[in-house]
């Protein structure tokens, strides 16, 4: 019985020698600031500009996009109409950005709803009947409001834009 006993103990020992030992592969320090170039922001503010040129006309827009809240400015620079110039705010409602416009124009300060459809890298001004409301012009009826007739503002560069809304 010994005899079997220490076979036994001797093929134990026997088929842990034969085993490979396995190295672990040392653990490489990544650089931190690299992976941290590569994120890309999705919750911050996103601002874009846009122009709009039709004959002798202009349109300047700066929109700062922040998760669905609207600010910004506009510039309306008319050949033979009033120009204005002022403050936008709202909010976006699928494709649309509803928007009050603060502005002055010939010395008066005044508000009212100004609403685009944006389609791709574009902005399309709405265009509808408008009623007072306590100071306010107001779309009459936000159901009617044309996409084809307004002014089409294109992406531009924010150095132009941000120069001309000054």
């Amino acid at each position: 019985m010994k005899k079997l006993i220490l076979l036994g103990l001797f093929s134990v020992i026997l088929m842990n020698c034969n085993k490979k030992t396995e190295t672990v592969p040392a653990k490489t320090e990544t650089d931190t600031t690299a992976a941290t170039e590569a994120i890309i922001d999705t919750l911050g503010p996103k601002s874009f500009c846009y122009m709009s040129v039709t004959g002798k006309d202009t349109v300047f827009a700066s929109i700062d996009d922040n998760l669905g809240t609207i600010t910004g400015k506009i510039s309306y620079k008319n050949n033979e109409k009033d120009s204005s110039k002022g403050d936008v705010t709202g909010f976006k409602s699928g494709d649309t950005l509803k928007l009050t416009y603060e502005f002055e124009a010939e010395g008066t300060k005044s508000k009212r709803d100004i609403f685009f459809i944006q389609k791709g890298k574009t902005l399309i001004e709405g265009i509808g009947a408008q009623k007072d409301d306590n100071g306010q012009m107001k779309y009459a009826n936000e159901n009617k409001i044309n996409y084809k007739d307004g002014y089409t503002l294109e992406t531009a560069d924010c150095k132009a834009v941000t120069k001309a809304l000054n």
